[in-house]
């Protein structure tokens, strides 16, 4: 299969470069840790070797009259030094839009949200990871769900942008309101906090069982109820507490695509009238959790946002001007309806010939603007991995989430901090972008 050269960015990518600034961009880490010495000659012959298997991860973001749009590359990518989880430098990256590096054993990517969402940046990785293993000579991997054979051409529905396939023709958001927010002192816009939590896989999900929920059904009712005793001490005055819960499209309508396909649902606690106490939280979360990843109910809210996106009177400004209102609209109704974010990836499940190589799996979100944090948990070979990132001093939250699961009999291993975000010097390869279409106003820049 032939990539084409360009294409547009899909419609939920374009809040990214929307809200992007120097200091600021949506970010998250994924790391695997082998059993093996990783070499960073044979990790490059990996990547580019894997690349031919991931044509969506050779697109660059561009800037057009009228909207963002993907460009192909004809440069191949080049490893960086292991840095901080900070803005990548497009320009200076070779017009990638991730990163990848290695640290001893570590394997760590880091993607710009615009590129892909998690389950998509995993399934890379994990393929990358097995690459590896078979130019090291250590393992003949097989081949399925998380790890792709890069002999294979890709499909074109690997490529589709899954909004305008699967939207409905008529949509409505939720009219939701302003949620309460963690307060704490602001650090560094360079300096990001991190916690990481590993659990026993089997032990939460016998927990959670015996609960008749959901693993994430379970870590999210302990996440609002802890976040329901730090506002109780912060005295708070919006009684909504809210968490946004990405959810992967790919399972609910059948798509192939490696590019974003996740929507999202808001778990709320009303403590209008008092605390709720942990089953009647739980409960909350589950009928909520439930009621709104029915197909019907996302269809409608992917409807309405392409609707807008498709709005002839909206596509007709320039993006010089769309761009600042964008990013106020999502000021005001993403970051404020929401009081925090936990993006779970799920069971990572690895055919036999490569689980033994891999010791661990990180998942790390980056940075937030208009929230204190957010968590990220992946898991994988026995382990459950929660990353908690922050951007203030202060870790009520965190210490009150740990010693609720252990009053609910879930034993937590803490790490400060954690490992994928252990700090080191690194930087962009400096390498420049090289496109196939020299002309110097192609057509595409004026696509409505």
């Amino acid at each position: 299969m032939t990539a084409p050269e360009w294409t547009r960015l899909e419609n939920s990518a374009i809040i990214y470069p929307s809200c992007s600034t120097r200091k600021y961009a949506t970010l998250y880490r994924m790391s695997v840790t082998l059993d093996v010495h990783v070499d960073e000659e044979k990790l490059q012959q990996a990547l580019l070797s894997v690349m031919r298997r991931f044509p969506s991860f050779r697109y660059t973001l561009r800037r057009g009259l009228f909207w963002w749009f993907l460009q192909k590359l004809e440069n191949d990518p080049v490893l960086v030094r292991r840095g901080d989880l900070t803005p990548i430098n497009l320009k200076r990256n070779g017009g990638y839009m991730f990163r990848l590096s290695c640290d001893g054993n570590r394997i760590d990517l880091d993607v710009y949200h615009a590129l892909t969402d998690g389950n998509g940046a995993m399934t890379f990785l994990l393929s990358l990871a097995a690459e590896y293993l078979k130019v090291a000579g250590v393992a003949a991997p097989e081949y399925g769900k998380w790890i792709y054979n890069p002999e294979e051409e890709a499909c074109l529905e690997e490529l589709e942008d899954g909004f305008d396939r699967f939207s409905g023709t008529k949509g409505s958001l939720d009219d939701e309101k302003r949620a309460w927010h963690i307060k704490g002192t602001e650090e560094r816009a360079d300096v990001l906090n991190s916690l990481g939590v590993s659990l026993s896989s089997e032990d939460v999900k016998s927990v959670a069982a015996s609960y008749g929920c959901t693993v994430t059904e379970f870590l999210s009712a302990v996440m609002l109820v802890s976040m329901q005793d730090v506002r109780a001490k912060q005295k708070g005055k919006s009684p909504f507490i809210r968490m946004e819960l990405p959810v992967n499209l790919r399972p609910i309508f059948g798509s192939k695509t490696m590019r974003n396909f996740a929507s999202y649902v808001y778990l709320t606690l009303d403590v209008s009238n008092g605390e709720l106490s942990f089953k009647d939280a739980l409960n909350e979360v589950k009928y909520q959790k439930r009621l709104y990843v029915q197909p019907a109910r996302l269809t409608r809210r992917i409807a309405a946002n392409v609707a807008l996106e498709d709005n002839p009177g909206i596509r007709v400004i320039p993006l010089v001007i769309k761009k600042p209102i964008i990013n106020l609209i999502n000021f005001l109704k993403g970051d404020n309806y929401g009081t925090y974010t936990f993006s779970n990836i799920g069971n990572v499940d690895l055919p036999e010939s490569v689980a033994p190589h891999v010791k661990d799996l990180h998942f790390v979100l980056g940075r937030t603007r208009g929230r204190s944090g957010s968590c990220a948990a992946v898991s994988c070979n026995g382990r459950l991995n929660l990353n908690f990132t922050r951007k203030i001093v202060e870790d009520d939250f965190e210490r009150i989430f740990v010693s609720r699961l252990r009053e609910l009999g879930v034993w937590a291993e803490i790490q400060v901090p954690a490992v994928p975000l252990r700090p080191l010097a690194g930087h962009e390869t400096g390498e420049k972008r090289v496109f196939r279409n020299r002309s110097l106003v192609p057509g595409f820049l004026f696509s409505i």
